[in-house]
């Protein structure tokens, strides 16, 4: 079968490698759709950071080269011995956090906070860009009848923002901040809106995506090259926003989402990061505001699949582009990095 490998940072190769086999407690899924997500670009550029090199992953037990993604939907094909959850012929998403189930964030439940945390498709595992993958029954959920597989690859991003949002400190009436209308930011707003955030804004360099997050809820866009992000975020907030959210990975931006906060506000960092960045802390300490960081989801996917029926994070709305897993390097991973008019690009794993 054909699969999308990674070698290292700018050398990823649509390859013949051998179909996987299911095994006990397996699940083997024809893969349909697969989104092209920011971690996957991060590791494109510059990675590695999840994919595994030196030593093979703790709970995987791949290293380099690893076959790529992880927002997917599917067709479970066939089931292991002891699996209950799913049977032959239903539609999938994947959950695809791999852990280790023995650590203290595991034991308790927490398994996105894992010692050995890393993703089938980033540390190994069989990923989500070959035409077939086997994962573990409890990664799989089956989705609502008449939920189309193109709106079950965007389930696993849209589950980073719900997740962002239902572990903030905001409330129903609360005033918010996006910092960046990527994919992940462009869901964070849809999030927001389905919370009841009574106020939204974004900021966003592209024209394009401004126009999105508008179309998605955010009451301004502010574009940091045109104006002051701070002062223009207090002046329409009266004094600053109740949550921020910070999607980008760029450190500036980091200190502005900061000061963008109200007295008491909180600043929530959901990017993945290349680099370090640098903060003021008494811009946190003067005015009691409080930063936190989140990783992934838990049990989350079927509450996004339930808000999809409802009409939010809708495909149509963030697809701009669906090419088929050939064309994966050049028309999906090079024109999101030169092309920043585009949200989302979903790949066709299985062939016409």
């Amino acid at each position: 079968m054909k699969a999308l490998r990674w070698y290292e940072a700018k050398n990823i190769r649509v390859e013949t490698i051998d179909e996987p086999v299911t095994a006990p407690g397996k699940v083997k899924i024809q893969v349909e759709w697969t989104g092209i997500c920011g971690s996957d670009l991060h590791e494109y550029a510059a990675g590695p950071i999840f994919v595994p090199v030196k030593e093979p992953h703790y709970a995987s037990r791949d290293r380099a080269p690893i076959v790529m993604g992880h927002e997917f939907s599917g067709r479970v094909i066939e089931v292991g011995a002891g699996v209950t959850r799913v049977q032959p012929g239903d539609p999938v998403v994947v959950e695809p956090i791999l852990s280790c189930g023995e650590c203290a964030a595991c034991k308790k439940g927490k398994y996105n906070l894992c010692k050995h945390l890393g993703f089938h498709g980033l540390s190994g595992g069989g990923g989500g860009f070959p035409e077939y993958t086997v994962v573990d029954e409890h990664m799989v959920h089956k989705m609502p009848d008449g939920l189309p597989f193109e709106q079950g690859a965007l389930v696993e991003p849209a589950a980073v923002a719900l997740h962002a949002v239902r572990l903030s400190k905001l409330k129903a009436g609360d005033k918010a901040a996006v910092f960046g209308a990527d994919p992940i930011g462009l869901l964070v707003i849809e999030a927001l809106r389905a919370a009841g955030a009574s106020e939204i804004y974004a900021v966003e360099l592209s024209p394009e995506r401004a126009a999105k997050a508008r179309e998605l809820g955010a009451r301004d866009v502010i574009n940091p090259k045109e104006e002051n992000v701070v002062e223009r975020l207090q002046e329409l907030t009266d004094g600053g926003v109740d949550v921020a959210f910070e999607v980008t990975g760029v450190p500036v931006v980091l200190q502005q989402a900061i000061d963008a906060a109200t007295f008491e506000g909180e600043t929530v960092i959901v990017s993945i990061w290349e680099s370090e960045a640098s903060v003021q802390p008494n811009n946190v300490v003067l005015q009691e505001r409080t930063v936190k960081g989140i990783i992934a989801y838990r049990d989350i996917s079927p509450a996004v699949m339930e808000l999809m029926q409802q009409g939010y994070f809708l495909a149509e709305k963030l697809v701009t582009k669906r090419i088929s897993l050939d064309d994966v390097v050049a028309e999906g991973f090079e024109a999101l990095v030169k092309e920043k008019n585009h949200i989302k690009i979903l790949v066709k794993a299985q062939p016409d």
